[in-house]
């Protein structure tokens, strides 16, 4: 959760005014992250180009190589050739040792197959006469670009997986070198960080150890390995040693501004989620004689490396976000109304929805645009506590609303759902969840009048304020357009991760020549004499806006790519010790095995991220609930919510970690002052728990209410 003091300040050292970490880290994560959005965006250009080329040359699919001349001859005399085979089917019967005598020779039936055999060889040679005409200098320049696209798309296709694992490498060691992995509490004591440090140092060597294990046994089994595996093994091992070396160094530099002293229990807590994950799963593997398990079940990443891919471009979207204004135009347009804190905190709830649906998962959205709505609540007079729980929650109500990726895939894996039902079911409990959020603010802990300003006064500034967003909005549209008319692409759940980071480049291009052209010209006439060095390299325009975003991105990407494997690790561990197996298949009601489900859904949900806990789920425990007479749309609602829940669930809570990591330690230590009773000291925890809980309640047990009665 923290950083270390070496960050991206203007006191760090500089190599051509950009940071170390800027060139060995931010530039390469940017690179890989546009050569994916490239790579996705070039299958639909290929595909629009294909329909290009067909519309141009009738057939130009047999235009796409240089056709090969036949080989038969057109030439043959007929009646030579039936005489040639009729003489030889009559040896080779008189060689024959037959108990019966054969059926006699037919010279008409093999005529028949001469003349067609002929007529097929003329068809042969017309049709490459014709095609070999037909392929002019324009078909061949627009091949040449065509068959370009396609090997880039195969290029593509092919390198995911190294993408993805360079990805992950490159982010998981700026996260450690900057200490911001994912951990309960941030390190703040010198015991804090050599804590920290030795215990992610074992499971980082755990980890190189399991990495190298898996690798001597692929080439155990098999002497000759695929280049491509062995490029993935190698980048694994060698990540894994830069970790053991960054964390061992950590263990004797501890920053200078750490406390003195420190508590050992304090001290546990600051421990990475991911190396207390690595910890476990590690032992498990190593006492059962399996070193090279954790390496397998983090390989088990590259088999859906678009989906993680995607998981990094969302982050990098939600990253882009942040440094252009348009959340805070957005929020401009409600601020007329002069709503009382609460209330713009359920507005806020609501309309975040929207994004959470595309991004798929309510953590990657927290990290994506958390900062973002923690500061607008704060400057809307929300207090502390009640923007921090409105944070952690703005990604909980979009995941049952279309087209949210994790919906499709638990369709994909469930035949008895489809996408449709499930979506159907998602807007019900959506807004279901949302009047819950509502009433949870406006009456547990309302600490305002709760009055609007008279839409006579309000409607008028709220239109002025519209005025700003008019040019974002016809970026967003011309883009959804120009994908929709120019490639035949919808903005669905499918192309959103290629469509939105070009949308948000589009408005950091705008930006740089509008909003901070003119904050460039605010800073020149403040600054007469000149700018210092670090204000020169840091004026607002597209170049610092992106910069900033990816570095950003890395230690996000890093802390979260790495979390996510180590669930799946996790998960590996569960399905091995067959701890699902315990879990009784017959029950006597449907009331008990929803209790039990709901239970263990919220425990899973504490503990795995949300894909690989769908995966899990989907093998060990639908086929229970199926069994037992839960309908299976109910049930995978029920999933989600309880999924929700775990993720704002003590001890764990990790979309309470998230907000902690986008907002700071120092607004949650203030937050934690604020307030006299228990609730208000604790709302930021209780409030989600309150809505998620009475929720999980009502979508689990409210059906079968209905179906008892």
């Amino acid at each position: 959760m923290n950083e270390s003091s070496s960050t991206l300040s203007g006191t760090s050292p500089q190599i051509a005014h950009r940071s170390p970490t800027e060139w060995i880290s931010s530039l390469p994560a940017c690179l890989m992250l546009l050569l994916v959005v490239i790579f996705t965006t070039s299958s639909d250009i290929h595909n629009q180009i294909l329909r290009i080329g067909q519309s141009t040359w009738d057939g130009y699919y047999e235009l796409r190589s240089d056709p090969v001349a036949p080989t038969c001859s057109v030439d043959r005399d007929i009646d030579a050739e039936v005489d040639r085979i009729v003489a030889e089917r009559a040896i080779d019967d008189a060689d024959d040792l037959v108990l019966f005598e054969a059926e006699p020779v037919d010279p008409e039936v093999i005529r028949a197959s001469v003349v067609n055999s002929v007529e097929a060889c003329q068809f042969k040679h017309e049709r490459y006469e014709a095609t070999k005409d037909r392929i002019t200098p324009g078909v061949r320049a627009f091949r040449s670009v065509e068959l370009f696209i396609g090997d880039l798309i195969a290029f593509g296709l092919t390198s995911q997986r190294f993408i993805l694992a360079f990805l992950v490498v490159i982010c998981a060691a700026t996260a450690t070198f900057r200490r911001h992995h994912i951990s309960m509490r941030p390190m703040e004591s010198r015991l804090d960080h050599r804590v920290s440090s030795i215990l992610q140092f074992a499971a980082n060597c755990m980890l190189l150890l399991s990495a190298w294990s898996f690798r001597d046994l692929v080439h155990g089994n098999n002497a000759n390995v695929a280049m491509a595996k062995e490029i993935i093994h190698l980048t694994w091992i060698i990540g894994f040693a830069v970790l053991v070396v960054i964390s061992g160094i950590q263990i004797f530099r501890i920053p200078a501004d750490a406390e003195p002293g420190g508590n050992f229990g304090h001290a546990m807590l600051s421990v990475p989620l991911y190396t207390t994950m690595c910890l476990i799963s590690g032992t498990y593997f190593l006492l059962g004689g399996h070193a090279a398990g954790v390496g397998i079940y983090l390989d088990k990443m590259m088999d859906l490396s678009d989906m993680f891919l995607n998981v990094g471009l969302y982050v990098w979207i939600g990253m882009m976000l942040k440094e252009t204004k348009l959340a805070a135009l957005v929020f401009n347009v409600f601020h007329p109304w002069k709503m009382p804190p609460e209330l713009l905190a359920v507005v806020a709830i609501g309309v975040a929805a929207i994004p959470t649906a595309y991004t798929g998962a309510s953590g990657i959205f927290v990290i994506a645009a958390g900062s973002v709505i923690y500061l607008e609540l704060r400057k809307a007079g929300a207090r502390r506590q009640l923007a921090l729980a409105a944070t952690a929650m703005s990604g909980s109500l979009g995941v049952v609303l279309r087209p949210c990726l994790l919906v499709v895939i638990i369709a994909y894996l469930n035949r008895e759902v489809t996408t449709d039902q499930l979506f159907g079911e998602g807007v019900k409990v959506f807004f279901l969840t949302l009047v819950l959020f509502a009433l949870a603010s406006l009456t547990l802990n309302r600490q305002s009048k709760l009055s609007i300003e008279s839409p006579r006064k309000a409607f008028p500034a709220m239109m002025r304020n519209l005025k700003p967003i008019i040019p974002y909005a016809l970026l967003v549209v011309g883009t959804v357009y120009f994908y929709a008319l120019v490639l035949d692409v919808q903005l669905d759940e499918f192309s959103a991760p290629r469509i939105l980071p070009v949308m948000m480049l589009a408005i950091l291009v705008y930006e740089h020549f509008t909003v901070a052209r003119r904050e460039r010209r605010e800073m020149a006439a403040a600054h007469p004499a000149g700018l210092s060095s670090y204000e020169e390299r840091n004026k607002p325009g597209f170049e610092r806006s992106l910069r900033w975003a990816t570095n950003e991105t890395t230690v996000h990407i890093g802390a979260l790519l790495f979390l996510m494997g180590l669930s799946v690790s996790i998960g590996g561990v569960i399905e091995r010790s067959h701890l699902m197996d315990m879990f009784p298949t017959d029950f006597a009601s449907p009331w008990t095995v929803m209790l039990l489900l709901v239970g263990i859904l919220v425990i899973i949900g504490m503990v795995m991220d949300p894909y690989g806990a769908v995966i899990l789920v989907s093998v060990t425990i639908s086929n229970v609930a199926y069994q037992n007479g839960i309908d299976p749309i109910h049930f995978w609602m029920v999933t989600l919510v309880a999924f929700e829940l775990g993720y704002l669930s003590p001890p764990v809570a990790l979309n309470h970690l998230l907000t902690r990591q986008v907002v700071g330690e120092a607004e949650v230590r203030l937050a934690s002052q604020e307030g006299h009773t228990f609730y208000q000291r604790h709302e930021r925890i209780l409030m989600p728990l309150v809505v998620m809980g009475t929720a999980l309640i009502i979508v689990a047990f409210g059906p079968l209410v209905f179906d008892y009665y």
